[in-house]
């Protein structure tokens, strides 16, 4: 029996099987999609793309070996819009029929036609194109559905805008239950987490909206629709978000958590008022962290040491440096992971809690209600921690509670807005906090970016300037000995989108805070005072990190250069 079902063609294998044989599919998201379609009706590719099971783009393919119906856009080019309009406004039914019906249709091959359709399948509706285009074969195709809605609105000449151009909330409530919406959002987001994007950027214009992908840290254009249907958009993400679905004015914030693409996801979404509507960007970020672990974020192994050994500090500041989106945060929950023995209390105040430790008691700061860093620190200090990891030091109330606080015997780890590791000795002194209170319990300072890896798939090797081998050379020496270059350019493939860069590491600066550097500190000396001695004692910034680990292969010189400044 089971040599039979091997053989059986796509066409006679359920969706649910293809899509679990391909591993583009949970069986849990199956059940649960199966219960769904049983209780709401309609096609199971159609609900498992509403709950996030699946994004468009997978489904059409195994549909489209299923079927045996071809993608319009991948093996059936897209059409001609003004072809396709002057075959609609000819066509036998009227022009109002097929919009009403979701059907395109344009020229094929001789007097052939293509079609396609939100259901394709439907029987009624392809008898109907039978009889409308007598004595012309019908050739139906796969769609998806932005495009099929983009396309139909171009037939439309906007006549539905005042439809999607908001109103009154009961309207935008309305609109955002509507089922091409609330596919549209679910498939965006199925998109993005398969394509390992770490945001999503809506982005309104005078007549159309963009949707980009934040991927490895740089912006990738995914998708553009007419402007009359982004408050339909933004009505869905602001309701599933729990925003205020009727403000348009004023800055917003919201959360929510859900399954997509098979992982569970808690997403940020801000929305901001601009000229032409709100930019709204989504923060994805998966609930379960396989990478939370100090070795798996690019550490050289002297470096790694250091952070172990800060770590394992029974008292003392270590600092974490860099702008937003370095990886400040994932730094510093695995450093809180390689810390948590089972033998300490740890107890952590964030604003956000983006990632939920076990056996680590993690506080969310809420200013509006008075739980501000300074003021949950003074409670924290109550509950007898030998841990405290502090989301940001932001002023000076905050600074000296933790200064206290190692001065008292615990361990507290945090970060601050910095361009470079030797900056937060001076950004604390700036905030006020006396001199000889940061040289004395500051244990290091660490600071950081984050780099796209090399995809191994398509990288090539490939020389660089004399300058910037001998620049390197020194330390490779030194961390690297007896390891000749290999120094490598970034190339482009579909496994890596034609980017030529998959994923991210990253590059760190760290600063011990020695009895040499203490003394620079305590007397005011400057910032460049203070980087000759850390260069001195031996310690590498973040463009000699950065060109180490493009020696090794793992990045380029010029991504290098792009992150660092040249």
């Amino acid at each position: 029996m089971s040599s039979e079902a091997a053989r059986a063609a796509p066409r006679d294998r359920l969706l649910g099987e293809l899509l679990l044989d391909a591993g583009l599919l949970g069986v849990a998201d199956l059940e649960r999609g199966l219960a769904l379609q049983q209780k709401l009706g309609g096609r199971l590719g159609s609900v498992l793309m509403r709950i996030g099971a699946v994004s468009e783009d997978n489904l059409l393919q195994v549909l489209s070996r299923q079927l045996g119906l071809p993608v319009m856009g991948a093996e059936v080019p897209a059409p001609d819009e003004d072809a396709m309009r002057l075959t609609a406004l000819q066509a036998p039914t009227g022009i109002d029929w097929l919009l009403d019906q979701q059907v395109l249709v344009w020229p094929g091959e001789g007097n052939d036609l293509l079609c396609a359709a939100r259901d394709p399948l439907l029987p009624s509706l392809r008898e109907a194109m039978r009889h409308a285009f007598p004595g012309r074969r019908v050739h139906w195709c796969l769609c998806r559905a932005q495009d099929l809605e983009r396309m139909l609105d171009g037939l439309a000449h906007h006549a539905r805008s005042d439809e999607w151009s908001g109103g009154d909330e009961q309207q935008l409530r309305a609109m955002a239950e509507e089922a091409p919406v609330v596919e549209l959002v679910s498939n965006l987001m199925a998109q993005a987490v398969e394509q390992r994007a770490s945001d999503i950027h809506l982005e309104p214009e005078e007549r159309t909206f963009s949707v980009r992908f934040r991927i490895d840290g740089v912006l990738h254009n995914r998708l553009h629709l007419p402007r009359d249907r982004f408050d339909a958009v933004a009505s869905r993400l602001k309701l599933i978000s729990g925003m205020d679905i009727a403000e348009r004015r004023l800055p917003q914030d919201g959360r929510m958590s859900t399954r997509v693409g098979g992982q569970e996801m808690d997403i940020r979404v801000s929305a901001l008022p601009g000229v032409h509507g709100e930019s709204i960007v989504m923060r994805l970020l998966p609930k379960e962290r396989k990478e939370l672990g100090l070795e798996r974020l690019g550490f050289e192994a002297d470096h790694l040491a250091m952070m172990k050994a800060w770590t394992a500090e029974a008292n003392g500041i270590v600092l974490v440096t860099g702008p937003t989106g370095s990886g400040k945060s994932t730094t510093l929950y695995a450093s809180l992971a390689a810390a948590n023995d089972g033998l300490k209390k740890i107890i952590t105040v964030e604003d956000p809690v983006e990632f939920q430790l076990p056996a680590i008691t993690q506080i969310q700061a809420h200013p509006d209600i008075g739980l501000t860093f300074a003021n949950a620190l003074r409670s924290i200090l109550r509950q007898d921690p030998d841990v405290i990891m502090i989301g940001e030091i932001r002023d000076l109330e905050t600074a000296q509670i933790a200064v206290q606080a190692a001065l008292t015997g615990h361990l507290v780890l945090s970060t601050l807005h910095t361009n470079d590791a030797i900056s937060a000795f001076t950004r604390l002194v700036d905030m006020g906090v006396e001199p000889f209170l940061v040289a004395t319990p500051v244990r290091a300072v660490q600071a950081q970016r984050l780099v796209r890896r090399l995809c191994p798939h398509c990288a090539r090797p490939h020389a660089v300037p004399a300058a910037i081998e001998a620049e390197v050379r020194l330390f490779a020496e030194r961390v690297l000995p007896g390891m000749a270059p290999r120094w490598m350019e970034a190339v482009g493939c579909s496994q890596c989108m034609n980017t030529g860069y998959r994923g991210r590491l990253g590059i760190y600066e760290m600063v011990p805070v020695t009895e040499a550097m203490q003394h620079l500190i305590v007397s005011g000396a400057s910032v460049n005072e203070m980087k000759k001695l850390a260069r001195d004692e031996g310690c590498r910034f973040l463009r000699d990190d950065g060109l180490l680990k493009a020696w090794q292969g793992q990045t380029t010189a010029e991504e290098v250069l792009r992150v660092t400044g040249s």
